[in-house]
């Protein structure tokens, strides 16, 4: 086949298909007989199956010591050595079975490595070797199984029973990958040289206990001989049993003999090693010296070396009787060379039993036809690298879904356990459940199904079934039992399962899947119209333009709609299609900047010298500066003369996008909403309103519908001081209340002396109206306050109070229902009475609807002058909503200080008087 230099130490199986292997002339024709060894290993200092090859070819081939340099890879587990004096091929299988390729396959995994990855690991490098073992199934007439004790391994009867499976699945794909090599048809059909027969070979651990009771009448066979006779026994019993071995030896996996050994035990070695070595060099030299001066190789030199053994046994007197019995047993070359012996003279095996048994085919081939037959199955089998063979390939990979059931009894009993336990969490997730629920129940209640499929699954598959009984709850969910997700905006879900909105043009349809519905929480309040005067009831509503235009605009056509009114600037389009402004301009107060917590101050608001911000938007523009056209001359006298130029509030609204929400101090400069939030009428003149009997609408409740007074003095313009023009707002700058006392613009101290009028002095009433869902009404005067006039004369306290505080949003309202949830009255109204007289009531609203960072609110317009005599009516919104979500309401547990209209919403000033 080689020279022998050649093959002086193994190589992969592998390595020696692909090789271009001339044979030796002289060996050419001759047979070749393939013994293939596989088995476990222990944690001893050698391997025992490395020694086992070394002692049968009476060579050191695989070292005993060390780890070898190759065996990590697929290809080079099954190792190959030959021995051309005996023409016997050895492949040597290595698995996770033995301790080196335990060890490295441990190494490779990692600490964090998951239950579940690490036992597909496992049963991945499982299948590789039940792969290999199908291979040397295939191409061997003998087969060693090497075990590291006496006691036969049962999960081998497993194993078998699942190799014997997946090779009927496999064999019509290892026919086709075998059909064009020069072997017989035989071959071809059964894709074996014949049924392999199958040695086990144990290792001793303990030492034998001999009878000596009568030494006279020793056993006939050693305590050895009969562990092993005891050993076949049982094996055949359990093979039998479990139907890997038949009467017809060509349906089997493997056969073993009739009547031939098939168990050898090795005995437990010598504890006197010197001794051991001495009797083994005596026992060389007695065979050295009658060995015949002609040499003799192959077979017959080892039968006559056995029969040389026998003789040198059987001389001797009675008392040798024990050294007969100790020969008797066998040595391990001997123990396998009887079997051999039967394939290298085309004997062949005969194992078939029963009445009718069947003869099995056998072939003993040369190397050239073994290596072709061994290359094609290497390649299906084991390496997957030939693209002609990678189809069959994956053929076979696909069958090894059958190795499952015989080998995976975790699997299976996880599996078992974890499909039991889905009922019961699937019964503990529909437990108490609504017809129809929000995202938060669902989720609950997968927790709680989740716990309980906990506690009863076990096992690997415990993942794959943890997210099947996710996929299950969801479904169930989602099929008719999930609820709408959107809030209204008093933050209370709709009722109706989810559905879709219909389009503008689009009526609801209750059958279609999903239903297209509009929103409905089955929240219902009563509130007023824009001026007060009439009431009705509202449903709950879910977005802005509902809560704040809808609703009024539908009650202005019963009762406001003819009413003088302040109109605040809305969305001019002047493009068919206009789009909403981007809101990444927007984003900024709703992620709490401080700008955003604080008031606007006027003076800044009005100003006209361009800032930072207008410098830096006008470039963004694409405009330069020195492109901006003057605005007007300065007000300070360090500007007097120097051109001006608009501001970004100065600037014109767009037309071609709007803003989508309201108008907040987050909002970008220069958009418009399409419609106002807010509204400002005039009920009638200032005499309208009558301080003894207070706002005749209603809804309020008794004694509450009086407004606050107001007092402010007037300076006239015969006086010395006229023409000056100072704010009246009640802080530290404004006009003092009656009584008190003035300081003039020379320092001196007056108070109202004979040269004032009795017209100096002015009356404003304002009123802050709040409103809960009920419609009950009240007018507060402080911010824990209710306004309450018993008797005539009206209110007596004075409005500075509410006007220099900041006036809570939301207060308790005084009537609460029977529940424990306590209801709140909103500020919704605004009531101005402002007298004829020379002064300049200018309203401000600024409103925070709560906790940093949430923006402050205005309306479209700043600084609205009210014209005199008239009884004018802000009404507030009912909702505030920015691009971030809507403001909710106050749950009970937040402060109520948080949520807040700022001080400073009204101010006065004198005005000067047209001249006559």
């Amino acid at each position: 086949m080689m020279k022998e230099s050649g093959m002086s130490m193994p190589v992969s199986v592998g390595t020696l298909l692909q090789a271009d292997l001339q044979e030796d002339p002289a060996y050419r024709d001759d047979g070749l007989c393939v013994v293939g060894v596989f088995g476990k290993s222990n944690m001893q200092s050698g391997p025992l199956k490395e020694s086992l090859l070394n002692t049968l070819a009476d060579k050191n081939i695989f070292p005993m010591f060390g780890e070898a340099e190759d065996g990590g890879s697929a290809d080079s587990l099954i190792q190959a050595f030959y021995d051309q004096e005996n023409r016997v091929l050895y492949l040597h299988l290595s698995s996770v079975c033995d301790s080196r390729q335990l060890l490295r396959a441990c190494r490779s995994l990692g600490a964090d490595t998951s239950h579940s990855d690490a036992h597909d690991f496992w049963k991945g490098l499982e299948r590789q070797h039940c792969l290999h073992l199908l291979y040397l199934f295939s191409v061997c007439h003998i087969l060693l199984m090497v075990h590291p004790n006496q006691t036969f391994d049962v999960t081998y009867d497993r194993l078998f029973r699942a190799m014997d499976a997946l090779r009927q699945k496999v064999l019509p794909l290892i026919r086709a990958a075998i059909k064009d090599c020069p072997v017989s048809k035989e071959w071809k059909l059964n894709c074996r040289p014949c049924p392999p027969r199958l040695l086990f070979v144990f290792q001793m651990n303990g030492t034998l206990k001999t009878n000596e009771g009568n030494p006279d009448k020793p056993k006939k066979h050693s305590p050895r001989r009969r562990l092993q006779h005891a050993l076949e026994d049982q094996i055949y019993r359990i093979f039998r049993k479990s139907r890997v071995l038949t009467n017809q030896s060509s349906n089997c996996l493997f056969t073993v003999p009739a009547n031939q050994a098939f168990v050898y035990v090795i005995p437990t070695a010598d504890e006197d090693q010197v001794s051991t070595l001495l009797t083994q060099l005596r026992a060389n030299c007695i065979l050295t010296d009658q060995e015949p001066s002609v040499t003799i190789s192959g077979p017959r030199k080892y039968q006559q070396m056995r029969r040389s053994a026998r003789q040198l046994g059987g001389g001797g007197d009675a008392g040798g009787l024990l050294v007969v019995s100790q020969l008797v047993d066998c040595s391990l070359k001997e123990f396998l060379w009887q079997h051999v012996e039967l394939v290298q003279t085309k004997k062949g095996f005969d194992d078939s039993v029963g009445r009718n048994p069947q003869p099995s085919h056998f072939e003993l081939p040369n190397y050239t036809k073994w290596a072709s037959v061994a290359s094609k199955l290497h390649h299906v089998l084991i390496s997957n690298t030939d693209e002609e063979m990678a189809e069959l390939a994956a053929k076979v990979q696909s069958q090894l879904k059958v190795l499952d059931g015989f080998l995976d009894a975790d699997s299976k009993f996880s599996e078992n356990r974890c499909q039991k336990a889905l009922p019961v969490a699937h019964s503990a997730y529909q437990s108490n459940l609504p017809h129809n629920y929000t995202t938060t129940v669902h989720k609950n209640q997968l927790t709680q199904a989740l716990r309980v499929y906990s506690q009863h699954a076990r096992g690997v598959a415990f993942q794959r079934y943890a997210l099947q009984l996710h996929e299950d709850c969801y479904k169930f969910w989602s099929n008719g039992h999930q609820l709408c997700e959107e809030r209204s905006l008093t933050d209370q879900h709709c009722v109706h399962k989810f559905h879709l909105l219909p389009q503008p043009d689009e009526k609801p349809d209750v059958d279609h899947n999903p239903p297209i519905l509009n929103h409905n929480s089955r929240g219902r309040s009563t509130s007023s119209c824009n001026c007060g005067r009439k009431q009705a009831p509202r449903e709950d509503p879910f977005d802005v333009q509902a809560a704040n235009y809808d609703f009024y605009q539908m009650l202005e056509e019963k009762c406001c709609g003819k009413l003088e009114r302040i109109d605040f600037p809305v969305f001019q389009p002047s493009t068919p299609d206009p789009a909403p402004a981007s809101n990444q301009a927007q984003q900024a107060p709703c992620e709490g900047s401080g700008d955003a917590d604080r008031p606007k101050e006027p003076s800044s608001a009005q100003s006209h010298t361009p800032g930072d911000a207008s410098l830096s938007l006008a470039l963004s523009l694409g405009r330069s500066t020195d492109s901006l056209e003057p605005y007007g001359e300065g007000d300070g006298p360090e500007k007097q003369g120097q051109p001006k130029r608009p501001s970004l509030i100065d600037r014109q609204p767009s037309t071609v996008e709007y803003l989508p929400g309201m108008m907040h101090s987050g909002c970008p400069k220069g958009l418009l909403p399409k419609f106002s939030s807010w509204s400002l009428v005039k009920l009638g003149p200032a005499k309208s309103y009558n301080c003894h009997t207070g706002l005749e609408q209603p809804g309020f409740l008794p004694g509450s519908s009086f407004l606050l007074p107001w007092d402010l003095v007037i300076r006239s313009r015969s006086d010395e001081d006229a023409g000056l023009s100072e704010p009246l707002d009640g802080g530290a700058s404004s006009w003092p209340a009656p009584n008190k006392s003035l300081i003039g613009k020379r320092g001196s101290t007056g108070g109202l002396g004979r040269s004032r009028r009795r017209d100096d002095m002015a009356r404003v009433f304002v009123g802050f109206e709040y409103e809960d869902s009920r419609g009950r009404r009240f007018i507060s005067c402080g911010p824990d306050k209710i306004v309450k006039v018993m008797g005539p004369g009206g209110a007596k306290d004075p409005a500075t109070r509410v006007l220099n505080t900041d006036m809570p949003l939301y207060i308790p309202s005084p009537s609460q229902g029977r529940g424990l949830k306590p209801h709140f009255a909103q500020l919704t109204r605004l009531f101005v009475v402002v007298p004829d007289a020379p002064l300049e009531v200018t309203l401000n609203p600024q409103v925070q609807p709560g906790p940093p960072p949430c923006p402050v609110f205005h309306p479209e317009q700043t600084d609205i002058v009210l014209p005199p005599d008239g009884l004018w009516v802000l009404r507030f919104p009912f909702s505030y909503v920015t691009d971030c979500g809507p403001c909710f309401p106050p749950k009970e547990n937040q402060p109520l200080s948080n949520y807040k209209v700022l001080r400073g919403i009204l101010r006065a000033a004198t005005s000067n008087p047209a001249p006559q």
